[in-house]
């Protein structure tokens, strides 16, 4: 018999450092299983298997197979887990957005900050003449974090004969909640910056720009372009109703150039990616280089109450995530308002 069926689960491996999943694969790595039947599964679906819980399908199982016994119980958690961090990912537009991820074992977080001496000086260095230098510092302030999250209000008598995969659908949607709300927490630190100063004591808030008239044109699109040098013009956030003047654009609606009338795709400004988000105001977009604009911190992964999901008190069983964001460089990203 293999090792993984007769496993003894429990509560405290939710506590470890390495998660619940990273405590299985240290007792049962997924190395012993190369070659096998079971390759390819990691050491949580390999238990999943173990109890013939089937979470997705038409064939799915009740909630209720997971507390057929103790150590089945202590699956339930990760469950849950997985499926609220699958449906943050499928809607999450930050993967488009931040330029890097830190994950922090602590509260206390401090970015880093770079000044570059005379920037604008491109003249070739002199023999014996000083190198133009670039110093990075820490930043002052601490990166604010935010908790963004839902409360799971359900009776296990409620839930107990619901099919998983039905459950999973519902679950996705609150991953989907946390993701919008990551990414208004991160418009807003690109809009009104991350508490930090400038060298000279200026906030490193987003730059605005206005449009010539009261309605976007191309000319306001390329302005946004160009005032955003020497950063690339690659990510465009928008409102709903903005995109929808975009859409108006008329060098962006082009039906003979196979616009958004014939492929539902509509030709993005210069090449940007377009991400349509609630989270920007009605009469603005902001356009940035996401490969240098913004930092995501992140306190560990989607934490949940394991214990109450583990005994079945469903009710109020807390699923939240802690994450904060900082400007890498501020003016890699720019308002253009409308109006």
């Amino acid at each position: 018999m293999s090792f993984y069926q007769n496993m003894k689960l429990e509560k405290g491996m939710y506590h470890t450092k390495e998660g619940f999943t990273g405590a299985l694969e240290a007792l049962d790595p997924s190395e012993n299983y190369i070659g096998t039947e079971l390759e390819g599964l990691d050491a949580y679906q390999r238990q999943l298997k173990r109890f013939d819980i089937r979470v997705g399908g038409s064939h799915s199982d009740v909630v209720e197979k997971f507390f057929k016994t103790s150590d089945s119980a202590a699956l339930f958690p990760e469950y849950v887990a997985r499926a609220v961090s699958q449906g943050m990912t499928e809607n999450n537009a930050l993967e488009s957005v931040v330029a890097s991820k830190t994950n922090i074992d602590h509260l206390d977080y401090r970015t880093i900050t770079s000044i570059p001496e005379d920037e604008e000086h491109f003249a070739p260095v002199a023999e014996g003449a000083e190198i133009p230098q670039t110093f990075i510092k820490t930043q002052d302030n601490l990166v604010r974090l935010q908790k963004r999250g839902r409360l799971l209000v359900a009776s296990y008598e409620a839930l107990r004969f619901q099919r998983l995969d039905l459950f999973t659908v519902t679950l996705k949607q609150i991953g989907a909640y946390i993701a919008r709300s990551q990414l208004k927490d991160a418009v807003e630190v690109l809009k009104n910056g991350d508490g930090n100063l400038l060298p000279g004591g200026a906030s490193n808030a987003a730059e605005v720009l206005s449009t010539a008239g009261s309605t976007l044109t191309y000319a306001d699109i390329l302005k946004l372009w160009s005032e955003l040098d020497p950063y690339e013009l690659n990510t465009v956030l928008a409102s709903p109703a903005t995109m929808a003047k975009l859409l108006a654009v008329s060098e962006l609606s082009d039906p003979v150039n196979g616009g958004f009338q014939q492929t539902g795709r509509m030709m993005t400004p210069l090449g940007a990616q377009l991400i349509k988000t609630s989270a920007v105001s009605g009469n603005e977009i902001i356009g940035l280089d996401s490969k240098c604009a913004l930092e995501m911190v992140q306190a560990g992964d989607v934490s949940l109450d394991y214990d109450k999901l583990i005994d079945r008190q469903l009710e109020r069983a807390a699923i939240t995530s802690l994450t904060g964001f900082a400007k890498i460089f501020p003016d890699a990203a720019k308002v253009l308002s409308i109006g």
